[in-house]
């Protein structure tokens, strides 16, 4: 990947995200593709670019990169409330059935880390090699 020059910055943020369905249900089995667009929608709308995305059972990996002007904190919920919104929209009838409380798809929390440590390539497979 190249560095980005914006204004008086340059920049290159690459981070590895881990979504997971709220209490672990296996719900990217039926619904991982629809996931997958609606978080290639949502990049072409906002400035980061995915590198790499694969679903599993019940989580999904992201490698993306991202500018300077959100935080990987921003970067997640976006994600993580627009497809859940989106998803409650489409498959109301299919998530009611597993939560029966409230609107919710992922879990509290995520994982994110940045390719510091390993390489862009190394990280690929690895995600390439889930699901």
């Amino acid at each position: 990947m190249e560095y980005t020059s914006k204004n008086q910055s340059k920049f290159l943020l690459i981070a590895h995200l881990i979504f997971v369905c709220k209490y672990r249900k296996r719900l990217l089995v039926a619904l991982g593709n629809d996931v997958k667009s609606l978080i290639s929608s949502i990049v072409k709308k906002y400035s980061f670019k995915i590198i790499e995305m694969e679903v599993d059972k019940d989580h999904t990996h992201l490698l993306l990169s991202y500018e300077t002007k959100m935080s990987i904190l921003e970067v997640v919920r976006l994600l993580k409330q627009i497809t859940t919104y989106h998803l409650w929209k489409k498959h109301s009838d299919y998530l009611s059935a597993h939560f029966w409380k409230e609107r919710t798809f992922w879990g509290d929390g995520y994982f994110a880390c940045s390719v510091g440590n390993a390489s862009k390539e190394m990280i690929q497979a690895y995600i390439q090699s889930q699901g």
